[in-house]
């Protein structure tokens, strides 16, 4: 079976052909992105207009990129995967359109992928997969949960973002000390040559009982400090780039190893953009170490979002029986849409 998948939530375009066979991992083919950081840079921020019509330039011109490299034709596909949500509207519906229009075309089924399930499931693109059950901690743009995965669709939600998420917390922290946009890997960048002690700044929710997380009031603590420092933000900017990734570090791991802990656990996984940040993977590295867990990561290459991890999510909902491609090629999309509801 080979499933094409078509990623077009936000910002970048995501195109790429897995096969599966029996009960094996799907086996990723090709792949191709596309990403508008360059486009957006000029407005310090996605601009979802701009988005959708980026994405209807790119969407068949990926797409014949990733059939060529695959040796596979248009016609051999079996299901034509794409993301139903969340995401940007406009931006969906690109990808939703274009799916459902190869579909009908080629007399092929759809399947709608939720988003967050891609990330979900994306190590298992890596050369180390996991192994059911785990604790999944997913930190991919507005979003920060954590999750125990028992298995495809059975996922219970531990503990939650109540305001801003990870990946907004580094987005922010950055614009406020003037790192531009996209303004995490920058920040992240920039906290290497810093001291992450430099600064006391708070670890909002970490002794709170739950596994909830809340980064709104560490973004306003660094506009504080950044306000004290004054015309000296220059000369501190690396040390306080470093206290900022320092604060969010430790919420992260430490709520982490506390889901491991009560659940039982012993096999963590981190997905989604933020997963990349080489602080967080060293710091969760050394606690699993001790603590006897693993602790599994998509490759570097698929934390952003991606055409595989769609495939993959798609693939492995049609392996497990859960969900059935349809020819029924009217759509919609869900720009907000729970992962545990699923």
């Amino acid at each position: 079976m080979l499933v094409l998948g078509i990623e077009s939530s936000c910002d970048e375009t995501g195109i790429a052909l897995v096969r599966a066979e029996g009960a094996a991992l799907p086996v990723l083919l090709s792949h191709a992105l596309h990403s508008q950081i360059e486009m957006h840079q000029a407005y310090g921020g996605v601009v979802p207009e701009l988005a959708s019509r980026d994405h209807i330039r790119r969407v068949l011109p990926l797409t014949q990129q990733v059939l060529a490299e695959s040796g596979q034709r248009l016609a051999d596909v079996d299901v034509v995967a794409y993301t139903r949500g969340p995401g940007l509207a406009g931006a969906l519906l690109v990808g939703a359109g274009v799916a459902c229009a190869l579909g009908a075309a080629l007399d092929k089924p759809v399947l709608g992928v939720h988003h967050l399930e891609g990330h979900l499931l994306s190590p298992f693109l890596s050369a180390d997969p996991p192994e059911f059950p785990f604790v999944a901690l997913l930190v991919s743009g507005g979003h920060t949960q954590l999750m125990r995965v028992d298995g495809v669709g059975r996922y219970e939600m531990l503990g939650e973002t109540i305001d801003d998420a990870a990946g907004e917390a580094f987005d922010k922290s950055a614009k406020l000390m003037g790192l531009g946009y996209p303004g995490g890997p920058a920040l992240s960048r920039l906290a290497e040559q810093g001291d992450p002690t430099a600064f006391k700044l708070p670890r909002p929710l970490l002794h709170s009982g739950n596994l909830d997380f809340s980064f709104a009031g560490l973004k306003t603590a660094v506009m504080t400090q950044a306000k004290k420092l004054g015309d000296d933000l220059e000369l501190r900017k690396a040390d306080l780039a470093a206290s900022t990734q320092a604060a969010i570090v430790e919420v992260l791991w430490r709520k982490s190893i506390t889901a491991l802990q009560r659940t039982g656990l012993r096999r963590l996984v981190v997905a989604g953009g933020v997963g990349a940040n080489k602080a967080l993977r060293t710091q969760l590295n050394t606690v699993c170490a001790k603590a006897g867990v693993r602790v599994h990561y998509p490759e570097l290459h698929l934390c952003t979002d991606n055409g595989a991890m769609i495939a993959m999510a798609g693939s492995m909902r049609l392996q497990s029986g859960l969900q059935a491609a349809t020819r029924t090629y009217a759509f919609d999309v869900k720009p907000r849409w729970p992962l545990d509801s699923l």
